[in-house]
């Protein structure tokens, strides 16, 4: 799923040689040497203090297969790689323990003592934190005292020498390239918890649809809210509010008394407080819709029966969910390449960065400044476009499966529900040849707008966060009100062109006509039969979002419970947080469960604008609506009057 080398680039930092630790094909060779360690101390302190121009990633580094710690009864190196004169294998050198400052010329000697190597002192332990060496700012008391008696320079023993490499590994760069990689190493997960379990939980949904239609709404409805309790809860654990089980950044044993916090906590602990009132919001609806279950029950009934009569509805939204998954699995390894293809370039430095070369045999302080990863701005625009087309091709074969049922439905309606030689004995199959043939176009252009629209909000979204940050929001009240004004605006005409398009579909399926005709006419009946309509659909639409996101939290829960193994919880293949894997498995859920409930959602929603336009053609009395249907409306105005 994800090759070695952008695993690498995602996963490990470089050396002061430009190479990505832990690459093999890298000189010299760097096999297993995956952690990242700052040779020098005092460039690390000079990289913290607020007013130097030093920045770390100039700072000599080097890549080693396990951090280094201080020695209680002498003075440990860590030397650079063994090139040159050093007449010693990357295998001798790591078998030293990277440490041959014995058989070093005494000129090496005291450049070493002067922080400018080829060995440099370990005088403060580290850890392992994503790959890289955190110093931990507690420097080894017998290690100071032998440097000193060797004549060694004065070496810093700020705080700031462990903030500086936390600011580092914690900042926003780092953060997203190891949530990338997270998506990387957590592909089995997604593929079984994002794509098979949904896959398994909508077909079983859409059966007990089929057959116990009656039970269905409540079953939804209760199993929805054990399911946002249980995800709640998970996040609490994992945020360390519950137990001893947070995330560590920290790879492998460590002191138990060393404690790093990272970046990734802190989001943890967010997503745990949105999921809180989410949890409280959800619980509240459902218990103002007990009383509208009911009405909810006797619109599945309606489904149900279509189902039961054209029974290749149930299988048909396996084909689009086959191309999504292909889709899917091809457009994430396109995206961990994008993210990773950044250049690796030198920086440019004024300031002191020399240390002692090997092969020149003296101090160089020329091209001695570190390298970075440097992304042009056009890997950022085609990120962005990618981001986009993965959100409208969603869309298109949503709206594709959509299409294809509605006009399934339309051919039952039409015939009340009868076989006959003007329907098809596969109307499913039929439809996609119509879609296929005459529609495809229609059908991409309204997806088009959906996701232009909702980009176009979510990026006016990100300036109003920005502008809140900043408190450079509108002072006047007439800023204030055009402000929020138009953000309700963009919401309303959001919500419109969704509520629009979705009907548009089912318009194209009944009509043939083109989107923007079949738009026209659907609004127009809409219009005409709002009350109705929303008589009939609303507490149906509502159930059907509860068992989305009843597939979707299952799919979150279990997600949650494989990451929270030791596969993925030590060892290379540890995550550094699993909530980006788990939203991954959510949406992916979210997605299969709206293929597959699209087969109840649009036939309700097909039956009901084309019993309306039946109506509308037929002086108000609808001529070939099934018999089920209205009695279902007939009971719909009886509840009404009762309520």
């Amino acid at each position: 799923m994800m090759t070695f080398e952008v695993r690498h680039k995602l996963t490990y930092g470089l050396d002061y040689k430009g190479n990505v630790c832990g690459d093999k094909h890298a000189h010299p060779g760097l096999h297993q040497l995956e952690l990242k360690y700052w040779l020098n101390p005092n460039q690390v302190y000079q990289s913290g203090v607020t007013d130097s121009q030093f920045k770390l990633s100039n700072a000599r580094s080097i890549c080693l297969l396990d951090c280094p710690t201080p020695l209680e009864d002498s003075l440990s190196w860590v030397c650079d790689y063994p090139e040159g004169d050093m007449h010693l294998s990357m295998d001798d050198w790591i078998d030293r323990n990277y440490d041959y400052y014995e058989i070093l010329t005494s000129e090496m000697k005291n450049a070493s003592l002067q922080l400018q190597g080829p060995c440099y002192p370990v005088i403060f332990p580290s850890v392992n934190v994503y790959w890289s060496c955190q110093y931990i700012a507690r420097a080894s008391n017998a290690s100071l005292r032998h440097w000193k008696q060797m004549g060694g320079v004065d070496i810093k023993e700020d705080i700031i020498v462990d903030k500086s490499i936390h600011s580092f590994i914690n900042s926003r760069s780092s953060v997203l390239k190891r949530y990338m990689a997270d998506i990387g190493k957590a592909w089995p997960v997604l593929i079984v918890c994002g794509g098979l379990l949904p896959l398994f939980l909508s077909v079983v949904w859409l059966l007990m649809i089929r057959y116990f239609v009656a039970a269905m709404p409540w079953i939804t409805v209760a199993f929805f809210n054990i399911l946002i309790i249980t995800v709640t809860v998970f996040y609490y654990l994992k945020a360390g509010w519950i137990g001893n089980d947070a995330i560590s950044p920290i790879i492998g044993d460590h002191d138990p008394y060393i404690h790093v916090f990272g970046r990734e906590l802190n989001h943890l602990r967010a997503a745990s407080i949105l999921m809180t009132f989410i949890m409280v919001l959800s619980i509240l609806t459902s218990i103002a819709i007990v009383r509208r279950i009911l009405m909810g029950t006797s619109v599945l009934k309606v489904a149900a029966k279509v189902i039961g009569e054209v029974q290749a509805l149930i299988i048909f939204p396996v084909i689009p969910y086959s191309i999504l998954a292909i889709f899917y699995m091809v457009w994430i390894s396109a995206a961990l390449h994008l993210f990773s293809s950044g250049q690796v370039v030198q920086n440019y430095c004024n300031t002191n960065c020399c240390a002692y070369d090997l092969l020149s045999e003296k101090v160089n302080c020329d091209h001695c400044c570190g390298y970075s990863v440097r992304y042009t701005p056009h890997i950022a625009v085609s990120i962005f476009f990618h981001l986009f087309g993965c959100y409208w091709a969603t869309k298109f074969f949503i709206a594709c499966s959509s299409t294809v049922i509605a006009g399934s439905v339309a051919s039952y309606y039409w015939t009340r529900g009868e076989t006959s030689s003007e329907v098809p004995v596969l109307p499913v199959f039929d439809s996609m040849k119509r879609l296929i043939r005459y529609s495809l176009g229609s059908v991409a252009l309204g997806s088009l707008i959906v996701s232009f629209v909702e980009s176009i909000r979510f990026i006016l979204e990100s300036f109003r966060r920005k502008l809140k940050v900043a408190e450079t929001t509108p002072d006047s009240w007439f800023g204030k009100m055009v402000y929020h004004t138009s953000q309700g605006c963009l919401r309303c005409v959001e919500w419109t062109i969704k509520s629009v398009n979705r009907n548009a579909y089912i318009m194209i399926a009944i009509t043939g006509k083109s989107f923007c005709r079949s738009s026209a006419i659907a609004t127009e009946l809409i219009m005409n039969n709002i009350l109705r309509l929303v008589r009939v659909n609303v507490i149906g639409d509502v159930i059907l979002f509860l068992g989305k996101l009843f597939v979707s939290l299952s799919s979150a829960v279990f997600g949650f419970l494989v990451l929270d193994t030791h596969k993925y919880s030590s060892g290379h293949n540890k995550l550094s947080s699993p909530l980006l894997p788990v939203l991954v498995c959510w949406t992916l859920g979210y997605v299969v469960a709206t293929l597959f409930f699209a087969v109840v959602e649009m036939s309700i929603d097909t039956l009901i604008l084309s019993f309306c336009q039946d109506s509308e053609e037929h002086e108000g009395t609808a001529q070939f609506a099934p018999l089920l249907l209205m009695e279902t409306l007939n009971e719909q105005n009886d509840m009404q009057r009762l309520t």
